[in-house]
């Protein structure tokens, strides 16, 4: 071979190498053009369909209430004591002095009054006088009608005189034991008089009652009614109060239910015996109750927007034992979720993954890092979560809180 087709050999191989390279950058070039504009896979939450216990429940807001509140009143107007109970305290029905009362001191006269008082009292005493006057004449003239009978008794046994003569004589001292009686009455009914237009000139400061009674000496003692505790003290200071006064209030903390507001739409849902979860109250767990009374009349409130809704006080009454819920006191507030339906072992997920497609329930289904729509067929459902009957199985991997950058067959990757 000689030396001139040896250089053209070399030649064209070097144009060979050459082309070669310019076709690797090339190529290069585009895949790393393609690749730039290629999307990246968005970044979603999965989570896995799982099979669990589905319980349909109607939530509702409420507080505590005890069933029996006592509260205790003055039974007479007058002047009661410091009442020294504390909210809390433990009370004994018929044992436990709640307050100590005495009849209220007279009021001040006014000078129409006082002079007219001072009239009754003047008046009360002449007549008071005329009575004993009249005792004493009365008895005068029996003393001596009771020794003319004697004499005329004597006569009789003698024969001196006929018996319709003694006869006149023993009738007319009947008589006049008779007049004595009366005039001895009119006699105690004019002191009487006298004692009350007396009384009615009786000042503060001359009161017979008006040092304050203690307990060990107390008038007129209230006790508790009931066994149970002290809830409220609505009188505490010493103080003239008129009758009826409410003092205390009492109520047995162990008789402690709950009252649901619920719309009349949801309470006709509710029947007694339904289960229900006291919730949020400031426990770690939720108490296990039941209903025990729907309400048969309901009442208007005003939501927070204005909106006047019809709703039924629905009554709850706890299941656990009260150790699990004796931190719960009167007029607490608490919700509630009434179980109205519960399902089995069943496919569930969360209302959040769930969104509307050709009018039908859709997810997106996760599958070899690719999101596609895939409708499904629901049952119960609740505020978290809904029954799946047909359309995924159970593994199966769905986007949740899917937002509008997620589209059909878009490539995805878990947070």
């Amino acid at each position: 071979m000689n030396k001139q087709s040896e250089f053209g050999m070399k030649q064209q191989r070097g144009k060979s190498i050459k082309l070669l390279l310019k076709l690797t950058l090339v190529v290069a070039f585009v895949g790393a053009l393609i690749f730039a504009f290629m999307p990246e896979p968005i970044k979603v939450d999965i989570i896995s369909v799982k099979q669990k216990e589905l319980l349909v429940t109607i939530e509702g807001e409420g507080k505590t209430r005890i069933h029996d509140i006592y509260q205790v009143s003055t039974p007479i107007e007058g002047r009661v004591t410091r009442i020294e109970a504390e909210p809390g305290d433990r009370v004994l029905a018929g044992k436990t002095v709640l307050a100590n009362m005495s009849p209220a001191n007279p009021r001040f006269l006014d000078k129409r009054s006082e002079t007219q008082a001072k009239a009754d009292v003047e008046g009360a005493k002449a007549a008071l006088a005329l009575a004993n006057a009249r005792v004493k004449q009365a008895k005068a003239q029996l003393d001596y009608d009771e020794a003319d009978f004697k004499r005329t008794q004597e006569l009789f046994n003698k024969g001196s005189v006929s018996k319709a003569n003694l006869e006149r004589a023993e009738l007319r001292l009947k008589t006049l034991r008779a007049e004595l009686e009366t005039a001895e009455s009119n006699q105690q009914v004019m002191q009487s008089r006298l004692e009350a237009a007396q009384a009615r000139l009786l000042q503060p400061d001359e009161a017979p009652n008006s040092a304050t009674p203690s307990v060990s000496t107390c008038q007129i003692c209230i006790y508790s009614p009931v066994d149970g505790t002290v809830l409220k003290v609505l009188h505490q200071n010493e103080s003239v109060v008129p009758v009826g006064t409410p003092l205390v209030e009492i109520g047995n903390i162990q008789d402690l239910e709950v009252v649901i507001e619920l719309l009349s739409t949801n309470a006709v849902l509710v029947s007694p015996g339904d289960q229900a979860l006291i919730k949020r109250w400031g426990g770690k767990e939720d108490i296990l109750a039941e209903v025990k009374l729907v309400e048969p009349a309901g009442f208007t409130k005003v939501s927070a927007l204005g909106v006047e809704e019809q709703r039924v006080n629905v009554v709850l009454r706890f299941i656990d034992p009260v150790e699990k819920w004796r931190s719960l006191g009167h007029a607490f507030r608490v919700e509630a979720a009434i179980i109205i339906d519960r399902t089995g072992k069943t496919l569930s997920i969360p209302l959040s993954a769930l969104f509307r497609f050709n009018e039908n329930w859709s997810v997106y289904r996760v599958v070899d890092g690719k999101a596609f729509i895939t409708s499904v067929k629901l049952g119960k459902r609740n505020e978290r979560y809904a029954e799946i009957i047909e359309g995924l199985e159970l593994n199966d991997q769905v986007i949740n809180h899917p937002g509008s950058h997620v589209a059909d067959e878009v490539s995805v990757v878990a947070r």
